[in-house]
């Protein structure tokens, strides 16, 4: 018994090491790291400032988190350092929600394994999630809005990114979207055929427009994001495999398919509760819909997943104080319950 599932999570990381490493990770870890070097933080935060139009900076924050990618706890520091540095609480928490639920990272993975449908169905459910987070908490902690640093609102507003470096990163991110999506038929080989030469003109546009020192500094934040997720992936797709092996399918069939109202609380529980590194949700998701998940629990999985874990309840409380963690977490169960209902029964059951 052990051996069998100690094979099921080597199969699984086997499978994944071979097909999606290359050509999905390694151009994923050079986008986030140069949108970490290249992109200013001054200029962003000046945007999402207490005093700044809700119109401008929910939609802000809640673009510039599909570029964070972090779990559900790495993503704390990120989001309390923007809100004790002047950034209002809403754009702060839907930071906290959108960077862990669906960042670029995350996107392309779950597209490589379920497909673009799911892809698309996840941002939108997201981007649609994060806006009455940002809204809830706005108003609810309406009375504890903070005067706007006089030093920040002096600061001049430059460019959020050189135009230089914006080719740079749109390279990047072809090099990362068309072996995986142009390539949709033949041998692994086409796909890594394709990396390498897009790799080359990234490579060649990146010596003729950037310093050694930024180009330097682009490696070491790409190896950052390396470090500290690829352990974590290898070892999650690990667990998935093995867990695949554990889990009865009429166990899921009977909680978790069709996409009920119960069906969608429980993924959404469950993802609430559990911890995923970024980007485990997809196979471990996947799993599950081959066992009989139902589309819509598993759009809920998707989110809530990453977005929420029992850890990150507890930092979260710890670091903004327990009322705004009891109606952040909250608000998170209930939008995830009725998204993956809605989506399950008037979205993916055309």
């Amino acid at each position: 018994m052990i051996g069998e599932l100690l094979l099921g999570g080597v199969n699984a990381l086997k499978d994944y090491i071979a097909t999606h490493v290359l050509t999905c990770l390694v151009p994923a870890f050079l986008l986030a790291g140069g949108i970490v070097a290249f992109i200013s933080r001054e200029v962003i935060l000046d945007y999402l400032g207490e005093q700044a139009s809700k119109w401008k900076s929910f939609p802000l924050a809640a673009g510039a988190s599909f570029f964070v990618a972090a779990c559900s706890c790495t993503v704390i520091p990120v989001a309390s350092g923007l809100y004790y540095g002047g950034a209002g609480i809403g754009p702060a928490f839907i930071v906290l929600w959108v960077a862990p639920a669906t960042n670029i990272l995350a996107l392309v993975y779950t597209g490589s394994i379920l497909g673009g449908g799911m892809v698309l169905a996840r941002i939108v459910a997201a981007v649609s999630m994060a806006l009455v987070v940002g809204t809830v908490m706005s108003v609810a902690f309406r009375h504890e809005s903070r005067a706007q640093d006089p030093v920040a609102a002096s600061v001049v507003r430059g460019p959020i990114i050189a135009r230089e470096k914006l080719i740079l990163l749109g390279l990047v991110l072809v090099s990362l979207l068309a072996p995986n999506y142009v390539v949709r038929t033949g041998a692994y080989g086409y796909k890594v055929l394709v990396w390498a030469v897009l790799t080359g003109v990234v490579a060649w546009y990146a010596r003729r427009t950037a310093s050694r020192d930024e180009i330097a500094a682009w490696l070491r934040e790409s190896w950052w994001f390396v470090r500290i997720i690829f352990p974590l992936l290898l070892g999650g797709v690990f667990l998935v495999g093995v867990i695949g092996k554990l889990l009865p399918e009429t166990w899921i069939r009977t909680w978790l398919g069709g996409s009920g109202l119960q069906a969608s609380f429980l993924a959404t529980l469950i993802g609430a509760i559990s911890y995923f590194a970024t980007m485990t949700e997809a196979p471990f998701v996947d799993t599950l819909m081959k066992l009989g998940m139902g589309p819509g629990p598993a759009l809920a999985l998707l989110l809530t997943g990453p977005g929420l874990s029992l850890p990150n309840w507890l930092a979260i409380a710890r670091v903004f104080g327990v009322r705004k963690a009891a109606v952040y977490v909250a608000t998170i169960l209930v939008l995830g319950t009725v998204v993956g209902w809605f989506f399950g029964n008037f979205i993916f059951a055309r």
